[in-house]
């Protein structure tokens, strides 16, 4: 079998255009005199490459070292069904989750795993750091089970409301340490908890929205689509926490325009968030850049009432050059809102005309596309991208799950010394 060769690339500061190198692990333009994501510049076309399995079968647009066992690419079908309720002739899906049926394989039945198989494929084999990575809920349980399988330390930082999404096929590896924040605590408690543990230097943070490889790996979303469809969508919808994935989108739209191959780049992003969490949208519907206030109880109580947990994110790169205000505005595209009820609503009807079940978050993005259909800001004969982030735990569950316990449970107002290290004496 031929080697892999670490991926060419170059890195680009998308407020000024300035490319530079990566240094290994670069997260930010240290020439920057204010702060922009980095994207990474490829000197290649899009061209799947059939002889790597799974998720790198994408690694031309990847910024990875080496290939990791076990990964899965999205996948992406014409609608029947939800298309002919919505009245769309042309509704292509990408399905990222557990649906053998289409050839659909993610175990952890997130789209997550596209990031978390980019991120960890971006370190060198021989690292002996640790990666720490915060999360709601789906970003911890692809990293769990991505890291367990290929033998990566990692500790992931939980709020313990959100235990629950820590659900495996089998049990994880020891390389695996998980460290909640207390209840009522929220996904910003366990940034801040993280950022305190990052400051020894045995541990290194991921990066969250401004490491290239997350975004490169839930970009692989819209290449399995153009791939099937064979030209740009006119729109694309997704539900958004951070609005990471949705940013990643646009940047492969912006490489699939360049390639010449694809059309011209004329994609709407549609975001989609889950009311009464409704930072972004807030923000957006403002008509500003900056977020509007919010303080961490009204973020915490919002975060409680949501049917789709992981769509909460009191501090998402938003007003950042680059990030989702920017998306939004150079795509022409808009935010949407969904209560439970939609959300609800919206999971029975994909499950009755598709066949699987999808969790809250992708429904809550059906439940935007079925508002955008009624107040005509899709046409029925536009190729819509719907981004199905998360399903089939049905399928992936019907042997039964183990649950992963914290290792530790710990305040994020702790004094960085005591977290660093509680946590060090797990490894």
């Amino acid at each position: 079998m031929a080697v892999f060769k670490p991926t060419s690339y170059k890195l680009m500061n998308v407020a000024t255009g300035r490319e530079f190198l990566d240094e290994g692990w670069t997260l930010a333009d240290p020439q920057a005199e204010s702060p922009s994501l980095v994207r990474a510049v490829y000197q290649t076309r899009f061209t799947p490459r059939d002889e790597l399995k799974g998720l790198y079968r994408y690694a031309d647009w990847l910024p990875i070292l080496r290939t990791l066992k076990n990964s899965h690419a999205p996948v992406t079908y014409k609608s029947k069904g939800l298309a002919e309720f919505l009245g769309l002739q042309n509704l292509y899906i990408t399905f990222s989750g557990y649906w053998p049926k289409i050839g659909a394989k993610m175990e952890t039945c997130s789209f997550k795993e596209t990031e978390a198989f980019s991120v960890c494929a971006r370190l060198p084999k021989k690292n002996r750091k640790v990666l720490v990575v915060q999360s709601a809920g789906n970003t911890a349980r692809a990293f769990a089970r991505v890291c367990s399988d290929n033998k990566i330390p990692i500790v992931i930082c939980i709020p313990l409301d959100n235990i629950n999404d820590m659900w495996f096929s089998k049990p994880l590896h020891s390389c695996v340490k998980v460290i909640a924040t207390p209840k009522g605590s929220d996904y910003y408690d366990a940034i801040a908890l993280g950022e305190k543990l990052c400051r020894n230097p045995r541990f290194f943070a991921e990066g969250g929205a401004k490491n290239v490889a997350r975004r490169d790996g839930m970009g692989t979303t819209i290449l399995s689509a153009v791939e099937t469809i064979g030209r740009i969508p006119d729109a694309y919808f997704q539900a958004v926490g951070s609005g990471t994935g949705a940013i990643a989108a646009w940047e492969n739209a912006c490489r699939l325009e360049a390639d010449g191959r694809f059309g011209k780049n004329r994609m709407r992003v549609y975001a989609c968030q889950n009311a009464p969490y409704s930072l972004m949208y807030d923000s957006w519907k403002a008509g500003q850049r900056e977020l509007v206030p919010i303080t961490p109880e009204t973020s915490r109580k919002s975060s409680e009432v949501i049917l789709a947990t992981v769509l909460s994110n009191r501090k998402p790169p938003y007003s950042i050059a680059g990030g989702l205000y920017d998306v939004l505005k150079a795509s022409g595209g808009d935010m949407y809102l969904a209560n439970n009820d939609e959300i609800v609503n919206a999971i029975l009807q994909f499950f009755k005309r598709e066949g699987v079940d999808i969790f809250p978050a992708a429904a809550c993005a059906v439940a935007c596309l079925k508002q955008a259909v009624e107040k005509g800001d899709v046409k029925p004969d536009e190729v819509i991208m719907l981004n199905i982030t998360g399903g089939g735990m049905l399928n992936a569950t019907n042997h039964g799950i183990y649950k992963k316990e914290p290792d530790l449970v710990l305040s994020q107002d702790l004094p960085e010394e005591e977290i660093i290290a509680a946590v060090d004496s797990l490894f």
